[in-house]
């Protein structure tokens, strides 16, 4: 059950994070949503963690497509690479920008109806890494439990010797 689960949420987290990465890289997708985007992340650049302490500023263009890039091609492999602990990595990933996003969203005093899809997003991001740790416990229990075989291991069954055919002599 476990494994249909976080199958499930490997696909959906990452065709969607494959979508959200696209639209904030291009305008091609949906152009309003592109423009709308553009203009968040002008005020996500200002109140960016550590940049006022460190005299940076951060490009907002860079900032949108970077993110977009890490949400791409983390979703690219939630989607598509079979390992366990790559996909693990890649969910701690989308929830350190998710986290980001958040912070963001508080420091601009977005209204709840703004960020409350990053927040969807982000407990989904934690359901799914839940889940992996329970199927983690699940695969360590089953590898744990015996298996009782029949017969002993003491005893070993001697077969009685198979008659050697004597070499013929010349004669």
């Amino acid at each position: 059950m476990a494994a249909l689960v976080i199958r499930s949420l490997n696909f959906l987290l990452g065709i969607f994070f494959i979508f959200l990465g696209f639209l904030k890289m291009t305008p091609n997708i949906i152009r309003e949503l592109h423009k709308d985007l553009r203009s968040e992340y002008a005020k996500y650049a200002k109140v960016f963690p550590f940049a006022k302490s460190l005299g940076y500023k951060v490009p907002s263009k860079w900032y949108r497509r970077s993110v977009g890039g890490v949400e791409i091609f983390c979703g690219l492999v939630l989607l598509l690479i079979p390992n366990r602990q790559i996909k693990k990595m890649a969910n701690i990933v989308l929830l350190i920008t998710k986290l980001l996003n958040i912070y963001s969203h508080f420091a601009i005093n977005d209204p709840f109806e703004r960020f409350a899809p990053t927040l969807v997003f982000f407990l989904m991001l934690i359901c799914r890494m839940v889940v992996d740790w329970q199927f983690d416990k699940s695969l360590a229990k089953e590898k744990v439990e015996t298996v009782e075989v029949e017969g002993s291991y003491d005893k070993v069954d001697i077969k009685a010797p198979i008659p050697r055919m004597g070499k013929k002599k010349k004669e």
